[in-house]
């Protein structure tokens, strides 16, 4: 048996006529007439008994149309399936994200995104970028949108795509530095700053930076990410260095109602991004799909508010 047999059988089952099946099926009647014959053939069973010009089942045709109809239903439902997975408007994703995109720039990407389509299931993880690092080496998600560092050593295996952006500095608006079209790392010396935790990449990159031009950095408020820093700012209890997704965030949320400005330096200050790609999971037509669309969407945000973004593949991390 065959599924053009089973289909024709069904028809024939249907109407029965071999002519309307062949109308219906758009094929010649003898073409439908030898399909039944080598069906029965196959079966050692005859379906019809020949009255005129209709064919009237036996019993067993019956039996045989259920398990038929159960067959091509099930073939006609994985056709679907497919074709919406090759169009990347079915399927599964599981994507892990840093807590500041995740908080608001991500979730509304991923829902216009998607939309109401109740065929994509989406897992979305806020991790932080070590864990989301380890999330791709183990390749434990579809992909991870994180903070880049270089490191060195025995490396998981995943693959990373690096977009760079300016940083600005946030002030509140009666700051006299608010009102300056650029400033430098100089400017901030010995004022009170905002900032992220000691281990972070960033933290260390930005001390470095007051090192080098022989300036006090002097923190006093710490969060976890940028984002909560806004409403110590907004209340002029420091300054702080953000990346310029926060900046993107808070022209969008407007969280300090207008009171935080961002300059930018006269000297870039360069953060960088990562999208971290499993080596070893395939990806699906809908990973791709979504991957793609919010590398366009940060490079998008980036060049909104002034941050010259720029992106590339920087290597294929294996372990030796």
């Amino acid at each position: 048996m065959n599924l053009t047999q089973l289909t024709v059988f069904r028809e024939v089952m249907e109407t029965g006529s071999i002519s309307q099946t062949a109308k219906k099926l758009n094929r010649t009647q003898p073409a439908i007439s030898l399909a039944i014959k080598n069906l029965e053939k196959k079966l050692g069973l005859t379906l019809f008994e020949r009255r005129g010009r209709r064919l009237v089942p036996v019993p067993e045709a019956h039996y045989l149309l259920a398990e038929t109809t159960g067959i091509l239903d099930r073939i006609s439902t994985i056709s679907r399936t497919m074709e919406g997975l090759v169009k990347a408007s079915s399927g599964s994703l599981n994507i892990a994200t840093m807590p500041g995109p995740s908080a608001y720039l991500f979730p509304r990407y991923i829902s216009n995104s998607v939309g109401e389509n109740p065929d994509i299931e989406i897992t979305l993880s806020t991790r932080s970028s070590p864990q989301i690092v380890e999330l791709a080496g183990t390749q434990n998600i579809d992909f991870g949108f994180a903070d880049f560092e270089f490191s060195t050593g025995r490396q998981s295996q995943f693959s990373a795509e690096i977009i760079y952006g300016d940083c600005f500095c946030a002030l509140d608006r009666d700051n006299p530095l608010a009102a300056k079209s650029g400033i430098s790392i100089a400017d901030l010396d010995r004022i009170p700053m905002g900032g992220l935790h000691a281990t972070h990449p960033f933290q260390r990159k930005i001390r470095a930076e007051f090192q080098a031009v022989s300036s006090t950095y002097s923190p006093s408020v710490t969060c976890q990410y940028f984002l909560p820093l806004i409403p110590f700012v907004s209340s002029g209890q420091c300054c702080t260095i953000v990346d310029p997704l926060t900046v993107a965030t808070e022209q969008e949320l407007n969280l300090s109602n207008g009171r935080v400005v961002f300059v930018p330096f006269k000297k870039p200050l360069r953060y960088e991004y990562a999208i971290l790609v499993p080596d070893h999971r395939p990806p699906s037509q809908l990973a791709l799909k979504i991957k793609a669309g919010w590398k366009e969407e940060v490079l998008k945000m980036l060049n909104d508010v002034g941050a010259n973004p720029r992106s590339e593949v920087l290597f294929h991390r294996q372990e030796p």
